[in-house]
Formats: C-alpha cells, structure tokens, sequence
C-alpha cells in the first residue's frame, strides 16, 4: 500500500498595493537604487499600510484565496499554521486571528517562529498531522509585516524587507506526490547576529527601550551572509545526496528570498540552471515567512503534477533547512 503522504492542493497569496521603491527609500535613507540592486536584488517591496492592520490582514485573503480554489468553504479547515515573527499582538496566537477573521470555526491553530524558515517548519509540521491521519485539511500560512518592526533610517535593514502572504492547503495523497523529505536544523548561538533586542521577557518594552530603538530589526549583515550561503547551499545539497536526486531530477528551486547571491550561490551548489529557480526578490523584497509561498503561488501556473521541487531557507535564530516535495496538481 502507497504510504499516505501530505500534498499541497492549492495555494494562495496576498501582498499590499503600495510599493515602496528604491527611488522612494533614497529620500529616506543614504542609500541608491543601484547599490541596492546590486547587492540585494531588491527593486521595490509591498508595505501594508493603513491603522490597526496586522499579519492577520495580510494572511487571510491568501487563505480565502486557497479555500475559493480548492472549492471548499472555511469552516472545512482542520488546523491552521501561521508561521511569523510579527505577530499582531504577543498573544492569542495569530493563527487564532486568521482563522476567526476568515471564518475557519472548526479548526484549531497556533503559530510557529523561525523567523525565515518559519515556513519550512510549518509545513513539515502541518505535513505530520495528516500523514498521522489525524486532520484532513490543514493550512498553512507564511506572512509577515515586516514594516513593524523596520527602523527606516537603518539602511542595513530597510532596503531588504517588505510585507506579504502565502498560504498552501495540504491534504493526503497516495500517489507519492507531496512533502518527501526535510532536513531543519537551528543554531541558538547565531542568535547575536540576527534578533530584535527589546520586547520580549528577558527585556520587556520600557521607555528606554523605545527610545534606544531596540524594537527593531537588528542585523550584521556579513556575518548573516557567510552563515546563510554556506547553510542554505549545504543543507539543499544535503538533501539531493541523501534523495539521490540530481540536478536533471530537479523541476524547481524555490529559495527563500532574501539576497540574490545567496540564491545563486545555492542554486550553484546544486548544479542548477537559472531558468530552474524562482526569483520574485526584485518586486517583493524579503517577506520573511511569506517568501517561499509567495513564489509557488507566483509560480503555480508553470508547475506541472509531478515536478520534483526543493523548497530552501535561512534565518534569523539561526535557522535553515531544506524540503523535498513532489507537486501534486
């Protein structure tokens, strides 16, 4: 008997109408169009604007995008996963939010922080539940806003990130199609390079914390970089090694989006032609949690059943992995 595997069946997306664009951030911040470009890849990114909007606001018309689809009504969904680092507030969780503003009364859901592998955790923990056969639908959503917590007038850190859904709905297959293999991995110790120094328990918000500027984003970019091209490259080769797949094998790199030389740098390691790996970094920037599903739900019209496709991401924690998936439709 065919093992029961997890397949993703439909896939929705959602980024804001206001884009913000290197020529716009020049009169912000020190920076050029050219020097962005060249060094991120980034020409404009989606910020969503608007008072007391959230994550949630970004999440939800992906996942009533997926559900209208797929042809089935919200309250059909089982669990929800929300993979963030920009919560709409610290508690309930903002799976909780999604699914009562979408209307999935039935299902249950929390969320998962990985920072950029957020997604990639999601899914190989959403992929669990219904190879165990306990839930049939479960969604699981990659979004985040990460205008919140951007100080634009760091020019390290705002020329890179922008806001944005995806979402997949995963549901059992026996044709061997869907999640095959993962390998995650996190390193505590990256920590120090990467993280958001105030806010949470160790150093709550205080006025001082705000005024340092402490709730934001902090990065070292060079550091970042070396661990990233080396994480994401090996653990995606890693991957194909123990699969036995070659490059021929390989439909579709799906990368997570934040910095073009980290993507060439993997795909090279993988042997793979560019015409092989979906970039969408130029008109979106790096949506955290929301970059490997919007790139499927960019992407979804040129998938074909079948297609071998290694999904790839690196971030903040440290955190890295690599997913296996055969797409199913």
């Amino acid at each position: 008997m065919q093992k029961i595997t997890a397949a993703i069946t439909a896939v929705g997306g959602y980024v804001p109408d206001y884009k913000l664009t290197n020529k716009e951030l020049e009169t912000m911040v020190d920076t050029n169009d050219e020097w962005i470009r060249s060094r991120t890849g980034v020409e404009e990114r989606r910020i969503l604007k608007g008072e007391g909007l959230g994550t949630s606001d970004l999440a939800v018309p992906a996942v009533l995008e997926l559900c209208k689809k797929r042809g089935i009504t919200p309250d059909e969904i089982d669990c929800l996963i929300c993979a963030t680092v920009t919560p709409d507030m610290v508690f309930p969780a903002t799976a909780n939010i999604i699914c009562d503003k979408a209307g999935a009364v039935n299902a249950f859901g929390f969320d998962i922080g990985a920072a950029c592998s957020g997604f990639l955790y999601a899914l190989t923990t959403g992929a669990a539940f219904i190879e165990s056969g306990r839930y049939k639908k479960v969604v699981v959503v990659g979004a985040d806003k990460m205008s919140s917590i951007i100080d634009y007038s760091d020019r390290a850190t705002c020329i890179i990130f922008g806001d944005g859904a995806g979402a997949v709905l995963l549901e059992a297959n026996n044709e061997g199609n869907g999640v095959l293999d993962s390998i995650l991995k996190s390193d505590g110790s990256g920590r120090q390079y990467l993280h958001m120094k105030a806010g949470g328990s160790a150093k709550p918000a205080t006025v001082e914390t705000v005024l340092a500027k402490e709730h934001y984003v902090y990065q070292e970019g060079q550091a970042v970089f070396k661990f990233a091209v080396k994480g994401m490259a090996d653990v995606s080769y890693e991957l194909m090694q123990r699969n036995n797949l070659t490059a021929d094998d390989i439909a579709w790199l799906v990368p997570h989006q934040a910095n073009l030389r980290i993507i060439d740098a993997t795909a090279n390691r993988m042997g793979l032609s560019k015409e092989k790996v979906m970039i969408n970094i130029q008109k979106y920037g790096n949506t955290t949690a929301g970059t490997l599903p919007l790139c499927l739900w960019d992407w979804e019209k040129q998938l074909k059943k079948g297609d071998n496709i290694i999904l790839a991401a690196f971030g903040g924690g440290f955190t890295w992995g690599a997913t296996w998936l055969k797409w199913a439709y």
